[in-house]
């Protein structure tokens, strides 16, 4: 049987397209998310289908990156299908790991996934270091209910690594809160 995986990265995306395209391409059953691809975390209907399908069962996406987003995560998803039987094939891509034709061209997509999603970090973090140049970017503000607290352990002679370890906080961060206002 062919079961369908569609994902995108936020709330504002549609899966639309990807649910037609895996309808069409003949899967009984769709499922669907709206969360990141760099890791597996967080991703139900992902973990789902792995539990549910069986052996000579087929798993369909419409690109890789809608699977995975690293190589590492590519290679545990393929060889967990694998293991139990399953083949992955990509409506919009070579890619059907019952040939191995299919099998190279998933290993080829996945590296350039990969890619793509690090030059994304390393793109971030460079504008990142030029708005702080600015001035423009200070980070998330703290949340003043943590702040608070961090200041009535101080005040109780708490040190800053056991108020980190009540408050469930880095011990950075309760130097930082702490530093902010006394200096």
């Amino acid at each position: 049987m062919k079961y369908g995986y569609a994902r995108v990265s936020t709330e504002e995306q549609s899966l639309d397209i990807q649910i037609e395209a895996l309808t069409k391409a003949g899967c009984k059953l769709v499922r669907g998310e709206k969360v990141s691809g760099t890791s597996r975390e967080g991703r139900k209907e992902l973990e789902t289908l792995m539990q549910f399908m069986r052996a000579g069962d087929t798993l369909v996406i419409t690109r890789i990156d809608r699977l995975a987003r690293s190589i590492g995560d590519l290679v545990d998803i393929v060889q967990e299908l694998e293991s139990k039987g399953v083949s992955l094939v990509a409506t919009d891509q070579p890619i059907d790991t019952s040939s191995a034709m299919g099998k190279m061209f998933l290993s080829m997509l996945g590296v350039f996934a990969q890619f793509e999603t690090e030059l994304r970090k390393e793109r971030q973090t460079e504008g990142i270091i030029k708005a702080k140049a600015k001035g423009i970017y200070k980070g998330r503000p703290a949340k003043m209910e943590r702040i608070a607290d961090v200041f009535n352990l101080k005040r109780e002679g708490i040190s800053n690594t056991e108020i980190a370890q009540k408050l469930g906080l880095s011990r950075s961060y309760v130097w930082k809160v702490l530093k902010r206002t006394y200096n």
